[in-house]
């Protein structure tokens, strides 16, 4: 999948120059795939350093990429910065066709290296580049590619650029998808939050532009209790965070601190929000595109540019604290929500404090209703949770008492994927499960404990 990524990320550079509006993506039925775009198509001169056409080059040398000099595109999305040129050397075969100047050049390789000379194969009404591949089952155990992967990250990419058209069709199982959003990334959140209940009906929006770095934030909150923030560097999702997310989080939570203070949501002798709780329910989308990209990390997955923290923390901080001012409804919806966060972190913690110090005066106190085992090598025992003490008695009878513990559960569990910490924790069945296990909860869980 990452081969057809690198290619389509050539089409997105095109893309946000403002010179490419609509990608197409073909998945043939003998495995091979093409990638089509409406851009500038890529040159074909002969280039100045390696004396080859430049389409040879962009193809054949690494790192030659399509910013000759940084000036042709203000930025980039190329993952690794290889693009074109390794999906070519790790192809069985490729074929390039650029419209360019009014005609169509062609050229292909086998495994990387040019098999025909750059030629004029005919006559073009517009511009753009298509690649068509065919990855070398030689180097990849599988060449097959799935459907619903590519779509799910096409989707993405067309969310990230407003107004740019991606279809994708599949001549295998005759699927076909096309993604357009004129929303961009306010859409997105949309999307992500669809079978939720918000907090506010529109997302908050930020953008600032400065030199060639561009800031794109979404926000909207939903009744649930979790983080879903998705960053972005040039259309690559950064699943590690970086230096985008850190300046992120960090002017949310001094916004939404210095407007509760401000508005007394907080009394001023009130601790400040933390930032578990102005993020419980979030989901965001923060995208930056910049000239130049460092990803850090095993797979690439953080973006490490310095700059880019302070950047984006100055720009969410000011136009944050300024939606909030202007939108005083949808923020005491939303502050209501970050308060009772707080306000139940804070109990967890103090129901957490009563299991620690508890289980510091009861060690090696079990539950009065646990059948323990005399097994004590913790990898061969196992604990049956049965319903009630009728149920606890027949399963007592027919276990093994040597690894095989019983402890009955009385009433309904509680649904714990929707309970707070708090209530959690002053559940007295969940309560005896934690103490029967003795491996701790939360951060202080560890399996080498377990009894």
């Amino acid at each position: 999948h990452h081969l057809v990524y690198e290619i389509v990320y050539n089409s997105v550079d095109e893309a946000m120059a403002g010179v490419c509006d609509r990608i197409k993506v073909i998945m043939f039925k003998d495995g091979s795939v093409s990638v089509e775009d409406n851009g500038r198509g890529i040159p074909v001169d002969i280039h100045s350093t390696t004396k080859i056409s430049a389409l040879e080059t962009v193809m054949t040398v690494l790192h030659a990429g399509a910013k000759f000099g940084g000036k042709t595109y203000q930025v980039s999305g190329g993952l690794h910065g290889v693009g074109a040129s390794v999906v070519n050397a790790l192809s069985e075969w490729t074929t390039v066709k650029v419209r360019r100047n009014g005609k169509i050049y062609q050229q292909s390789y086998l495994r990387g290296k040019p098999s025909t000379p750059l030629e004029e194969v005919g006559v073009s009404e517009g511009s753009g580049t298509t690649t068509i591949f065919m990855a070398d089952s030689q180097i990849f155990s599988t060449t097959e590619y799935d459907f619903e992967t590519l779509t799910d990250r096409l989707r993405e990419i067309a969310y990230l650029n407003k107004g740019l058209e991606v279809y994708i069709y599949d001549e295998k199982s005759d699927q076909e998808r096309t993604y357009y959003f004129e929303g961009g990334i306010t859409g997105f959140v949309r999307h992500l939050n669809r079978n939720r209940e918000v907090r506010h009906r529109q997302p908050i929006y930020i953008t600032k532009k400065s030199d060639s770095t561009i800031l794109e934030v979404a926000i909207q909150y939903n009744d649930g209790y979790s983080d879903s923030t998705l960053t972005f560097a040039n259309c690559v999702n950064t699943v590690d965070g970086g230096t985008h997310l850190t300046g992120f989080r960090s002017a949310l939570t001094r916004a939404f601190n210095d407007y509760a203070h401000k508005s007394k949501f907080l009394k001023d002798t009130d601790p400040n929000l933390m930032g578990d709780d102005v993020r419980e329910g979030i989901v965001a989308i923060v995208s930056v595109k910049l000239p130049e990209p460092q990803f850090e990390g095993q797979t690439k997955g953080k973006l490490g540019n310095i700059e880019i923290k302070s950047f984006v923390e100055s720009a969410v901080a000011e136009q944050l604290s300024l939606y909030l001012e202007e939108h005083p409804d949808d923020t005491k919806r939303i502050l209501e929500k970050c308060i009772t966060a707080a306000k139940a972190r804070e109990a967890a913690r103090k129901a957490r404090d009563l299991i620690i110090r508890k289980s510091a005066l009861d060690t090696g106190t079990l539950p009065g209703k646990l059948a323990d085992c005399s097994e004590r090598d913790a990898s061969l025992c196992e604990l049956f949770l049965v319903e009630g003490d009728s149920a606890g008695g027949s399963a007592k009878q027919g276990r093994n008492r040597r690894f095989q513990a019983i402890l009955p559960l009385r009433g309904k569990i509680l649904n714990v994927e929707k309970a707070s910490p708090d209530k959690m924790l002053a559940h007295e069945e969940i309560r005896a499960i934690i103490t029967a296990l003795a491996a701790g909860i939360d951060n202080d869980f560890d399996p080498a404990k377990l009894r």
